[in-house]
């Protein structure tokens, strides 16, 4: 991307000060839209201090699309997902999913482990910055439904507990 670095962390900057939900500037041929999403979504599992920030390039929107994107509207359009038995931790942001604290270490969970109320079920690297994901409930984890490195969506599964 052509555009300057200090104007994108700026224009971060500004949208974490102000109420605004989106924020999209062009300059010639390239286009920044930094969106997040707005708080009043319910999240399973524990989200960073700071709301969920996407950045989108032109390579990567769509050629046609001129209607303004509505958080979620891509959900709606796959296909549904399984139904699983137990409680569904969401992802609360887009980012790589990361099973265990360093490469080689042991992995935070294990099919038929216990976890407790604020144990950490994995880590979400978004920006260069590195998220754990705590369990909000208590119970034992029957699926795991994500691989170490594995790029992940906004509330996408991750983890079921029983």
């Amino acid at each position: 991307m052509a555009m300057d670095i200090r104007k994108i962390k700026k224009l971060i900057e500004l949208l974490e000060e102000s109420n605004l939900a989106e924020l999209e500037i062009r300059e010639g041929e390239e286009t920044v839209r930094l969106s997040r999403w707005p708080k009043n979504l319910p999240m399973i599992s524990a989200a960073p201090q700071m709301a969920p920030i996407q950045m989108v390039s032109d390579a990567q929107q769509p050629a046609q699309s001129s209607a303004p994107s509505i958080p979620g509207a891509a959900h709606q359009a796959k296909p549904a997902e399984p139904v699983h038995d137990g409680q569904v931790v969401r992802s609360p942001m887009v980012g790589t999913y990361y099973a265990a604290a360093s490469p080689g270490a042991a992995p935070f969970l294990k099919i038929g482990q216990q976890v407790k109320v604020g144990d950490t079920l994995g880590i979400i690297e978004a920006m260069k910055m590195f998220n754990p994901i705590e369990s909000e409930v208590s119970g034992t984890v029957v699926k795991i439904l994500v691989e170490n490195g594995q790029p992940v969506e906004f509330d996408e599964p991750l983890v079921v507990i029983q």
